[in-house]
């Protein structure tokens, strides 16, 4: 199969390429010799259902390497690590002759109550963009694709098959575009998935401004864009709009449509040849990739690599001294002045909660993986302690669980309790509680979970608690606990994983890709969450996330890229300047100045204090995880990206730098920052054509009409006798007019400044504006 092009296909056969055959499987064309390719779900695993397997997948797919999903990997922001992961997932993908894999999620966690957030990297397009761009790299690395989803602003799951997410250009631009324009300029992936949603009224699937002029006028986006599976309203907007393949299968439905709307003129078949191209293309590029990894899988290999994925994905929220419970207690006075973390092997050691038994490892949903395997933390730790190790239950994730069953359940995990020198409770959100397909109604704990902690607490106050959800969750109990643990939905090997890191087997390293709030009234959109009456109003703007707590000065239990370590590290003085390209180079030596190898998550965020346009407080614009031994300084270098300075500018629908003095702030988290410089950036020129609704200020302010103005005014001022003596001291007049629109100034300045002067001076300006 070489060579092949829409031309060589009849019109009925180009309609049935740019639908499903069936609802993984492209349509063959046997005439010409053109393949059916697979595509299937990931993205943390791949998900190929077996022959006879359901529709959604849900149950009998092939076993496959879970890995931990991207609310884990994402936390330990290292562009190689998620690299060899998304070679992994290329690798298996490879083996089960499957062309592409449907990811990753890239979507932002605009809110903490989205169902699926636990698909996606972080609330800041920076962090989205990179690790992204790093696991599209590695799975087609493998010779097959990917597919970035969902496309774009699909960031709740509530009515997400029609709500409107109404969005201003700006926070549109630069938070909710700006990780997709990453990855797609950076590593082209083979496919886009638009989103089910509408965009400002526009579904994702029939957006010419989304699908061609953006995605790939404006990035150059060189592949196929794919619909998620049922997101096609209407096929004939869709296609010339930019939709090149509807999935899954429409059974021959919308092909005929498609058809009958060539033969009638209302769509050009000239679109319908550049869809159908896209797919040809695609099953060509596949059938190259083809075969290129023998299997079989090397099982222990990739479970291993979860394993380490996975104690790399935990974050170390806090750890406290442990406390000495009597002078008979095993710690005794020598361990009183010990963090609780890592656990000492021969204490005696009780742990609880049910997730430790039953691990939760995955979201539900259409990314469910059939692991190769799956280890639970109880089993480890206990594999790994010297000392014996109790259990109780403690709570029942089952929905139909009483009171009273709950009430036996904390009391058995009370008893367990009493004398152990530590006690680790796993805590956590059943599955049920989030899921693809629906949000969740707070982020609060289980009361029976809470209930268990306060009981705990009563009997011993060495207490770590290792939590495992998908999304943020309020922590009441943080000023009582000494030790807490961010364990996430770790993938299959997490439960060797978490008991690597309670043990300092695995130095904590991962750091928060979103901020843990206080209380759900506390965040971004919570009064814009999830809308009503079919539209979303994105109303903090670009506040998402630590912009909005860190910019309002609000109190948070965990801020943005926060993450402690069992060693400690110290920063010098940083330094900043600007490369011939105009990119920054911002360079900090950072030590490990603790007794144990560690690594530490460089973190550059960048201000401009008075800036023409709202800004955060400070923004994220490159990282970079750097390992150290004991004692060990390293210079590290972070590159910062001109384009990442940028923002949006409505006025001329550009991306522009703003030119002055910017605070280029390093640090261990957005609140915890180590050291600032400062560096001069040259801005963009920005040409605006004068106007009648120009305000005064901005003509004054105008090269040419400036001076001209400035002089119609002070003649009116003299015409204006006695106005200097009412006028308080200190007031300028000129500064109360300077929002006065232009083309009025002539009722006030008279001959100063006639109707016929204003536009004969706003034409000379432009005039000369375009001479320039």
């Amino acid at each position: 199969m070489t060579g092949i092009t829409a031309s060589d296909l009849t019109l009925e056969e180009k309609a049935s390429l740019t639908s499903g055959a069936s609802f993984w499987y492209t349509t063959p064309i046997d005439r010409v010799g053109l393949p059916a390719i697979m595509v299937t779900d990931g993205p943390h695993g791949l998900r190929k259902q077996r022959e006879g397997g359901d529709h959604l997948g849900m149950g009998d797919s092939v076993p496959a390497t879970c890995f931990p999903p991207a609310v884990g990997l994402g936390s330990s922001w290292d562009v190689d690590l998620i690299e060899r992961v998304g070679q992994a997932l290329g690798v298996e993908t490879s083996i089960e002759n499957v062309a592409v894999l449907l990811g990753p999620g890239i979507n932002i966690k605009r809110s903490p109550l989205c169902g699926r957030n636990f698909e996606y990297f972080s609330e800041d397009p920076i962090v989205s963009g990179v690790l992204g761009t790093a696991i599209v790299r590695g799975i087609q690395s493998q010779g097959v694709g990917t597919s970035l989803k969902h496309f774009a602003a699909n960031n709740q799951e509530t009515d997400r098959m029609r709500a409107s997410s109404d969005v201003d250009p700006r926070p549109l631009r630069e938070i909710y575009l700006r990780a997709f324009e990453r990855v797609v300029k950076d590593a082209q992936p083979w496919t886009v998935m638009c989103a089910y949603n509408k965009i400002n009224g526009v579904y994702a699937s029939e957006d010419p401004w989304l699908l061609t002029q953006v995605l790939r006028d404006d990035w150059g986006f060189e592949g196929l864009v794919v619909s998620d599976w049922g997101a096609v309203n209407d096929r004939i907007v869709g296609l010339p709009a930019g939709l090149d393949l509807e999935m899954p299968s429409s059974n021959g439905v919308t092909d005929r449509r498609l058809v009958a709307a060539v033969e009638d003129g209302t769509l050009d078949e000239a679109a319908l040849d550049v869809a159908a191209q896209r797919v040809i293309d695609l099953v060509e590029k596949a059938q190259a990739g083809a075969g290129r990894v023998a299997g079989p899988l090397d099982v222990d290999a990739h479970h291993a690599l979860a394993r380490e994925a996975a104690g790399r994905s935990i974050v170390l929220l806090q750890n406290a001294l442990r406390q000495a419970q009597g002078p008979d207690a095993a710690e005794g006075p020598d361990h009183a002045d010990e963090p609780l973390l890592p656990l000492r092997r021969d204490a005696k050691l009780t742990v609880v909660g049910a997730f430790a038994e039953k691990p939760r490892y995955q979201g539900a949903g259409s990314s469910m993986i059939n692991p190769t395997r799956l280890d639970d933390a109880l089993t480890a730790i206990r594999a790994a302690a010297d000392g014996e190790v109790a259990y109780a239950a403690g709570f029942s994730v089952a929905p139909g669980a009483t009171d009273a069953e709950q009430a036996t359940l904390r009391a058995e995990a009370v008893a367990a309790a009493s004398g152990a020198d530590v006690v680790v409770a796993f805590l956590g959100l059943p599955a049920r509680i989030e899921s693809e397909g629906y949000d969740r109604e707070n982020i609060d704990l289980p009361v029976e979970q809470l209930a268990l902690l306060d009981a705990l607490l009563a009997v011993t106050p060495n207490v770590v608690v290792v939590l495992s959800n998908g999304g943020v969750v309020a922590l009441p109990f943080a000023d009582r606990v000494p030790a807490i643990v961010e364990a996430w939905l770790l993938g299959q090997a997490g439960g060797s994983a978490t008991a690597d890191v309670l043990f300092g087997d695995v130095n904590p390293s991962g750091k928060l890709t979103e901020t843990i709030p206080v209380r759900l009234s506390d965040t971004p959109a919570y009064l814009d969450f999830p809308g009503e009456f079919g539209h979303v109003r994105y109303g903090e703007g670009i506040f998402v996330g630590y912009r909005w707590y860190d910019s309002r000065g609000l109190d948070v239990a965990f801020p943005f890229g926060h993450g402690l370590s069992y060693t400690t590290f110290t920063y010098g003085d940083a330094t900043a300047s600007v490369d011939a390209d105009g990119d920054l180079t911002v360079t900090v030596p950072v030590t490990n100045t603790g007794a144990a190898p560690g690594r530490e998550v460089v973190q550059v965020y960048t201000s401009l204090v008075g800036s023409v346009v709202a800004r955060p407080q400070r923004e994220l614009k490159a990282f970079a995880s750097v390992e150290l031994q004991p004692g060990e300084t390293r210079e590290v270098t972070l590159p910062v990206r001109r384009e990442d300075l940028a923002y949006w500018d409505i006025r001329v629908d550009r991306w522009v730098v703003e030119g002055g003095d910017y605070t280029v702030a390093v640090g261990a988290s957005s609140r915890d920052i180590r050291s600032e410089a400062s560096v001069s950036v040259s801005g963009d020129e920005v040409a605006l054509p004068l106007s009648r609704e120009s305000s005064l200020g901005e003509v004054m302010a105008h090269p040419i009409a400036g001076p001209v103005i400035q002089a119609a005014i002070a003649q009116m001022m003299q015409g204006m006798e006695g106005v200097a003596d009412i006028m308080p001291e200190g007031v300028d007049p000129t500064a109360m007019m300077a929002s006065f629109p232009f083309g009025r100034i002539s009722m006030m300045a008279g001959d100063a400044a006639t109707p016929e002067m204003i536009d004969g001076l706003i034409a000379m300006a432009n005039a000369g504006d375009a001479g320039a």
